[in-house]
């Protein structure tokens, strides 16, 4: 096997504090199965009540710790496990209890993948979660119960989700007609569910999925990068900046990720193409994931120090900017700042108040993003023998 990416052992150190006993869970929710009177209704409730407090719990001790943790990354990571228990177990409750198909046919087939954000295990507390339900066949009613049951309960809880129900073949099919479509599919992971349906989607990817010209993602990923910095403000120094789509974001180094991935996939490597498939068809995080593995190699150790630091940095500003406005805000306001800088550890000085001192440190930040994205560029330009502009 190979060894960890080192880029990966820096993204993902041990997530702060916080449990949910799955086990624990599945049986509260297996007892109000058995106190219920059997109606849909009722079961989704009773679902939700059980959900909700776990949720609630979890959540607010991983959130309580932002204030003092190095790396926001580790956070949003650890709020995507979270997410993963509650999701997992709901879908458990849903086959065993509410609709289980006792002789389930080829069509009744279905897994639950995460995808893009949540796929790749980050979310921020006010994200969105994406996700894909897979399936075998056409639609039947029973996965069409399913689904609508699974995330009827999502929206009780109060979560946003974006959700998709497609067939391995659909799922390659719209991903290659839409580059963000396949950016979000390059990222999935399976929560649940049928995982041979993972193998044959990761096959399909491979066979079909990514042999469209790599110079045609690429040059679609930078010039959707280039519009979403015309929308949020054409340079970097923005006094009110986006923390995700600016000049020197987040997205930023979301598109080197997702650009070092579709190459990797798109001439993959046999051997390390089953570990990956396989880890996500377990549901795995990807601890040698394609993606990281190019960065590795495109990368100087200084770089991917830069990387991690801005990574690590965003994060937790975009983390706080959610909780001090309560919604998914990811503007840096002039009314979010001084909260921000202080709950980042920012203090006054002599002449320099603690907001000046933060926002220099964001705009240093974003100018280190903008020339690795150069680096990156110019390093995969030399490697690939063509221009990317």
């Amino acid at each position: 096997m190979d060894d960890p990416s080192p880029m990966l052992n820096l993204t993902h150190p041990v997530a702060p504090a916080y449990r949910i006993d799955g086990a624990h869970l599945r049986q509260a929710l297996t007892q109000a199965y058995e106190d219920s009177s059997g109606d849909t209704s009722d079961l989704r409730r009773r679902a939700v009540a059980i959900l909700k407090e776990s949720l609630d719990l979890a959540r607010a001790s991983i959130l309580d710790r932002i204030d003092h943790a190095k790396s926001g990354h580790t956070v949003a990571h650890a709020l995507s496990k979270c997410a993963d228990e509650i999701v997992g177990a709901l879908w458990d409750f849903t086959l065993t209890h509410v609709y289980r198909a006792r002789n389930p046919t080829e069509g009744e087939r279905l897994s639950l993948l995460a995808v893009g954000g949540y796929g790749r295990g980050e979310l921020a507390p006010h994200s969105d979660l994406d996700l894909l339900f897979l399936r075998a066949w056409k639609e039947t009613s029973h996965s069409e119960s399913v689904i609508e049951f699974i995330l009827y309960t999502l929206w009780d809880l109060g979560l946003k989700v974006g959700h998709s129900s497609r067939t391995v073949d659909e799922a390659v099919k719209y991903a290659r007609g839409d580059h963000t479509i396949m950016t979000a599919l390059l990222e999935h992971r399976r929560i649940a569910g049928d995982a041979d349906l993972v193998v044959q989607l990761d096959a399909k990817l491979a066979s079909e999925g990514l042999k469209s010209n790599m110079f045609d993602f690429v040059a679609a990923k930078l010039e959707e990068r280039d519009s979403r910095h015309f929308k949020a403000g054409a340079t970097r120094f923005v006094v009110e900046p986006n923390i995700k789509e600016g000049k020197g974001g987040l997205r930023d180094l979301h598109t080197l990720f997702w650009i070092a991935k579709y190459l990797e996939g798109a001439e993959p490597n046999p051997t390390r193409f089953h570990q990956e498939s396989e880890k996500r068809a377990r549901g795995e995080a990807a601890a040698h994931d394609a993606g990281w593995q190019v960065l590795d190699r495109l990368l100087a150790d200084k770089e991917r120090q830069i990387f991690m630091r801005a990574f690590d940095f965003l994060w937790k500003v975009r983390i706080l900017m959610h909780i001090t406005a309560g919604r998914a805000e990811e503007r840096l306001s002039f009314d979010l700042q001084p909260e921000i800088a202080s709950r980042m550890g920012f203090i006054d000085r002599t002449g320099e108040p603690n907001v000046e001192r933060f926002m220099r440190r964001y705009f240093i930040t974003t100018k280190e993003v903008g020339a690795l994205t150069r680096t990156f560029c110019t390093k995969l330009e030399a490697q690939q023998a063509k221009p990317l502009t």
